[in-house]
C-alpha cells in the first residue's frame, strides 16, 4: 500500500525563497506587540497569495531556521543573537510563519517570543537536569514506543513539529530525523501493542501527528484500531496553536471515522488565542472529538492567576478543557524557564473557587526518573478533630465535615 507521507524535504527543509530579502520592520499593530498577520505577510512574503498563507503545507515549507532569516525580522537580543550564532542547542529551531506573526519583532520578554527564540541560557545546564528526566528511554521496549504505565503506550509517530518549543521534553529526539513514519517501524510498534492485552489506550504523538499526511494519519489511527483491546485513541499535538491550518475539513472528516477519539492541545499563553485557533478548534470540536489542554508552566509566560485564569477561560470558549498544568520538566537548559513547584500552588489556589471547575487544570509534576504524573493540590484538607475532618476552602476558613461513616 502506497502511504502518502508529508515530503521529508518538505518538512525538515525550508524555502528560504519565499522570505522578503530586504529587512522590514513592521509597526506595532495590537495590544501585544505584534504585526497583524495581513501585515507580516505582505512585508515578509509579498509574493505569497492568501491561499499559499492559508496552506499548512506552504507554511511548513517556509519556516523560520536560520539565523539570517531570523534577523530580517526580529530586532535579536544579545542573548538570542549568541544562541542563534553560537550554536550547540540540542534543539533545532523551527517557526511557522503564521507563529512568527504573532512575535512581537522589538521585545525579546514577549511571552510568546520566549517560547520559540534560543537564547545562550539553554546552554546552562543546572543541577537535576537530564537530555531524557522524564526516562523515557529506559521505558521504550520498541523504537518510538514508551510503554510507562500498565494499561497505556505513548507512540511516537514522527520527531518533527512544525514550530519547536525551547522548554521541550524531547529535544533530545524531536528535529533530527531519527524517528520518521515509516510502516516498517510503526508495524514493530503495533505488533507489541497487540501482543499486551492489557493496553486500552494510545496516546499519539512525536514530534507532532499532524505533520503527517491526512492518508498517514488515517492509516495509524486505523491499524491502532483494528486491535481488539483499543478502547480509544488519543492524539497530542500544538497545531492548533502554531499551524492552525492544518485543521482542515478534510483532515476532520478523516478522525471521525476513528471515534472514541480524542485530542490533547497544547497551549501557552491567551495570545495563541486567536481567531484561526478558534475556527481550527471549532472544526475539531464539530468533527466530535472531545478536546483537552496541556499547558506548561513557564516563568515569565504564564506564571501568574491573571494570565492563567485569562487562557482557561478562552479555551472553554473555544471548547477546549484545561487539562493538565505541568510544572516544567528539568530538561538540559530550561532553568530559566522553571518556576518554583509553590508557583503553580498559588495559582491552582487562585482559581480554585475564583471561577468554574472546569476552567481549573490539574497541576502535575511527570516525577523525574519515569515516575509518572503526579498531582499536587493546595492544602485543602487540615486533619481530624474527632469525629470531624477539618476543611479549609477557597476563602480559607475552616469547616468541618463529620466523618462518622462505618467502613
Amino acid at each position: 500500500m502506497t502511504i502518502d507521507l508529508l515530503n521529508r524535504s518538505q518538512a525538515l527543509i525550508v524555502s528560504q525563497a519565499g522570505i522578503h530579502q530586504t529587512p522590514r520592520r513592521v509597526p506595532k499593530q495590537n495590544s501585544s506587540g505584534a504585526p497583524s498577520t495581513l501585515a507580516f505577510r505582505k512585508a515578509y512574503f509579498p509574493d505569497a497569495a492568501v491561499r499559499e498563507w492559508n496552506d499548512w503545507r506552504w507554511q511548513s515549507r517556509n519556516r523560520f531556521r536560520t539565523f539570517e532569516q531570523l534577523d530580517r525580522v526580529l530586532v535579536l537580543s544579545e542573548t538570542e543573537r549568541g544562541a542563534l550564532t553560537e550554536g550547540g542547542t540540542m534543539l533545532p529551531i523551527g517557526i511557522t510563519p503564521y507563529y512568527m506573526s504573532l512575535l512581537d519583532p522589538n521585545d525579546p520578554d514577549q511571552p510568546l517570543r520566549r517560547t520559540v527564540i534560543p537564547t545562550t541560557s539553554e546552554f546552562q545546564r543546572a543541577p537535576g537536569e537530564a537530555d531524557d528526566p522524564l526516562g523515557e528511554d529506559g521505558h521504550s521496549p520498541v523504537p518510538g514506543l514508551v510503554h510507562r504505565y500498565p494499561d497505556r503506550v505513548l507512540l511516537l509517530a514522527l520527531d518533527f513539529c512544525s514550530t519547536y518549543c525551547r522548554y521541550c521534553t524531547r529535544s533530545r529526539v524531536v528535529g533530527h530525523g531519527e524517528i520518521m513514519a515509516s510502516e516498517d517501524r510503526l508495524e514493530k510498534a503495533f505488533d507489541y501493542i497487540r501482543r499486551n492485552p492489557q493496553i486500552r489506550d494510545v496516546l499519539v504523538s512525536g514530534g507532532d501527528p499532524l505533520a503527517l499526511s491526512d492518508e498517514k494519519l488515517d492509516w495509524i489511527l486505523g491499524r491502532l484500531s483494528e486491535i481488539p483491546h483499543i478502547q480509544f485513541i488519543r492524539i497530542g499535538t500544538k497545531m492548533p496553536a502554531v499551524l492552525p491550518q492544518r485543521i482542515t475539513p478534510a483532515l476532520c472528516k478523516t478522525l471521525r471515522r476513528h471515534h472514541p477519539l480524542w485530542m490533547s492541545i497544547h497551549f501557552l499563553h491567551p495570545s495563541e488565542c486567536t481567531p484561526e485557533s478558534v475556527r481550527a478548534c471549532s472544526r475539531l470540536a464539530n468533527a466530535g472529538l472531545p478536546l483537552g489542554a496541556q499547558i506548561v508552566l513557564l516563568k515569565g509566560v504564564n506564571d501568574s492567576v491573571e494570565v492563567m485564569t485569562d487562557l482557561c477561560h478562552r479555551l472553554l470558549m473555544m471548547r477546549v478543557r484545561p487539562y493538565y498544568l505541568y510544572q516544567c520538566d528539568p530538561i538540559s537548559g530550561s532553568s530559566h524557564f522553571r518556576t518554583p513547584v509553590s508557583k503553580g500552588l498559588e495559582i491552582i489556589q487562585g482559581m480554585r473557587g475564583h471561577t468554574t471547575g472546569y476552567a481549573v487544570p490539574t497541576f502535575v509534576i511527570d516525577a523525574p526518573g519515569g515516575g509518572g504524573k503526579i498531582p499536587l493540590l493546595p492544602e485543602y484538607y487540615l486533619g481530624r478533630d474527632g469525629d470531624d475532618v477539618l476543611l479549609r476552602n477557597f476563602e480559607g476558613d475552616t469547616y468541618r465535615y463529620p466523618d462518622t461513616a462505618v467502613e
